[in-house]
């Protein structure tokens, strides 16, 4: 594992790349010439454009795109005019094709170069991406994702290359940025505080981890495909016996006709609807008990397109679903679970009993129309007796930056919390007769984690009245995610003051995963340490998302330093190592070990480290050396040090860091 770096230190200017003089007169620059300026810096421009190009890309995508834009960047004939130097004239056309990949494709315009996947380098069953950055390094990115190409590019040439305003205007005019003064504008917005981020292992592309592609999905792919090749011989066969074979449509019937399942499926009439008091006899606490609710339930004529659009969505319809989640019609009919007006929308949430399906169609006019799915098959893993629910609140509506939700039949009272202010009481949140909640401000909507307001539910409880109670935060899609703290072996509801307390540094990194069919978030303070020299003491906390579909889960091992004042707000963790697809810190393998470089109030570095309570000792290697008996280590260190990391468990079973 490479250790994250908490306090980066100024940069040392003897790394930056010289500015090169511009001649007078046009010079040409020949293959050659350009291919050395390449290699020599390569690494540098390959971070340019890593850093340019969208984030939406994807952390692995914009790898790939990165090396293939320094590497299409030589010139297309043997030589070439330019006023600039060899790295200048390189780095244009990096800057170039970096701004061209964040543009958006149009159906009348032939695409360019840059806006396609690229076809060299490409690496099969590899996701790669840099190293991991802390809290820092996400706030950074976070705010990069928020500006326009031009104004990151203009940041980028600011901080990375060092340039002034009027080379930046110069080098964005001529990689064809529209506005470079409005750009430059754009990007003052964010600062300088981030500058000195920009040389962070965070975004360098060529400092890489590797981790594997969905290997069950592969394997299904590569079997589809075997199939698929020999369909195709089969109706090459078939087409050429006597008689012409098939006629135009072979064996298949006419869309959705003498199909019952299908028919079904398409017929409000047949929709499932389940009694109000189902849920109290059940031993299932999912949402096939759910009862069907709603002003608009009886209206068949909306029913009837909900489940046409469901099964055939048109070129119109926005079509949203969480990962790994199926788009295609339901096999038979679906139940329903609710169907009325909320907000501007009329809204329609069926369960095939592996998915939600949300539809939303403008309450007046024709309007756009949505279709969001979310997988939940996983909902009745809770069913033994005296288990807690599994189900508890559907995302009904968004908006204006507020979310509604339908709530479960066992919900017996709902508020709303601050997951930052932990002492403050819950404020009451009204619901329909329905089901459904007033709005509640979306979590995390607004760029600065000033708040993190979650919905708080209360079961009813056995004879009646307000029971346990469960936190459940808004991810962005249609399931909220439920908050738990605790050990992996018996996580806990955040039902007190001090489970909110631990949960008040973690909220603000739930954007790490979020969009990511989160079903559960726990958080677990796993060591404590007292740092040197009397810097007080400090808190280590794994957090893990996991999903409903079991696969794909999401670890953080945090650092929380000391607040720099008593009684300030709580400010976030730092990232000190996280993992995707990983069993640590979770029922199956509880165990976890991370270290950051930390930097004490009289400017003395060490490296730190912290494992659960299996660890019986800590050892580190690499650029640092040292050992302690025990979970905890702290070793004195340089600044830009790395080190390995490594711990023994009781039963002298070694464990790496988490990575």
């Amino acid at each position: 594992m490479w250790i994250v770096l908490l306090d980066v230190p100024p940069h040392d200017t003897a790394t930056a790349v010289p500015a090169v003089p511009r001649p007078a007169v046009a010079v040409p620059i020949d293959v050659e010439q350009a291919e050395a300026v390449l290699v020599e810096h390569y690494q540098r421009l390959a971070r340019l454009a890593y850093l340019v190009l969208p984030p939406s890309l994807g952390r692995n995508r914009r790898v790939l795109t990165a090396h293939a834009l320094v590497q299409r960047s030589l010139p297309r004939g043997r030589a070439a005019a330019t006023t600039d130097g060899g790295y200048a004239y390189v780095r244009g056309r990096v800057l170039r094709q970096a701004l061209d990949a964040g543009r958006t494709l149009r159906r009348v315009a032939w695409p360019r170069r840059a806006q396609l996947p690229p076809l060299l380098p490409h690496v099969w069953g590899l996701r790669l991406f840099p190293r991991s950055g802390g809290a820092d390094e996400l706030a950074l990115d976070r705010r990069l994702s928020g500006l326009s190409g031009g104004a990151r590019a203009a940041f980028v040439l600011r901080g990375l290359e060092g340039l002034p305003d009027t080379d930046v205007r110069r080098l964005l005019a001529a990689a064809g940025v529209e506005d470079p003064h409005a750009a430059l504008a754009e990007a003052d917005g964010i600062g300088t505080e981030g500058v000195a981020l920009l040389e962070s292992p965070e975004y360098d592309p060529c400092s890489l981890q590797a981790r594997p592609t969905d290997l069950l999905r592969r394997r299904q792919h590569a079997r589809a495909a075997v199939a698929g090749v020999a369909a195709v011989a089969v109706c090459g066969a078939l087409l050429a016996l006597p008689g012409g074979g098939w006629g135009a449509n072979g064996a298949a019937a006419p869309s959705y006709a003498r199909n019952p399942a299908a028919e079904a499926a398409l017929d409000p009439a047949k929709v499932l609807r389940v009694p109000a008091n189902a849920w109290q006899t059940s031993a299932r606490t999912d949402f096939s008990v759910w009862p069907t609710r709603g002003a608009l339930a009886a209206d068949r004529p909306l029913l009837r397109r909900a489940l046409a659009v469901w099964a055939r969505p048109g070129a119109s319809v926005r079509v949203s679903s969480t990962p790994a989640t199926p788009v295609g019609p339901p096999m038979g009919p679906a139940q329903l679970l609710y169907a009325g007006e909320v907000d501007r929308a009329r809204v329609v949430l069926l369960y095939d009993g592996l998915r939600i399906a949300r539809y939303a169609e403008p309450r007046t006019g024709t309007g756009p129309v949505a279709l969001d799915f979310a997988r939940v098959d996983g909902a009745a893993a809770d069913t033994a007796p005296g288990a807690a629910p599994a189900t508890y609140a559907l995302v009904a509506g968004r908006t204006d930056g507020n979310v509604r939700y339908l709530t479960a039949p066992w919900v017996a009272a709902t508020s709303v919390r601050d997951l930052l202010d932990p002492a403050a009481d819950a404020a009451p949140l009204r619901r329909g007769a329905d089901g459904v909640t007033d709005p509640l401000p979306t979590p995390g909507a607004e760029r600065e984690c000033g708040a993190w307001d979650v919905l708080e539910v209360a079961e009813k409880a056995a004879g009646g009245g307000a029971g346990a109670v469960r936190l459940l935060t808004d991810l962005g899609e249609l399931t909220p995610a439920r908050l738990t703290s605790g050990p992996p072996s018996a996580p806990a509801d955040v039902s007190g003051e001090a489970a909110r307390a631990a949960w008040a540094r973690t909220a603000c990194l739930l954007p790490a995963v979020r969009s990511h069919g989160v079903r559960t978030v726990n958080s677990w303070q796993y060591a404590s340490q007292s740092l040197p020299e009397s810097n007080g003491g400090a808190r280590w906390v794994c957090t893990r998302a996991d999903t409903w579909r079991g696969t794909d889960s999401r670890v953080l091992a945090q650092f929380q330093a000391p607040s720099a004042k008593a009684g300030a707000p709580p400010q976030p963790g730092a990232i000190a190592a996280r993992a995707e697809d990983s069993a640590a810190c979770g029922a199956h393998e509880p165990h976890v070990l991370a270290g950051v470089l930390w930097k004490s109030r009289g400017g003395r570095w060490y490296v730190l480290a912290a494992g659960d309570g299996e660890f019986r000792s800590v050892r580190t290697t690499g650029g640092v050396t040292g050992d302690a008996r025990g979970r905890l280590l702290a070793v004195p260190a340089q600044p830009g040090d790395r080190a390995e990391l490594e711990g023994r468990l009781a039963d002298g079973t070694r464990v790496g860091a988490l990575r």
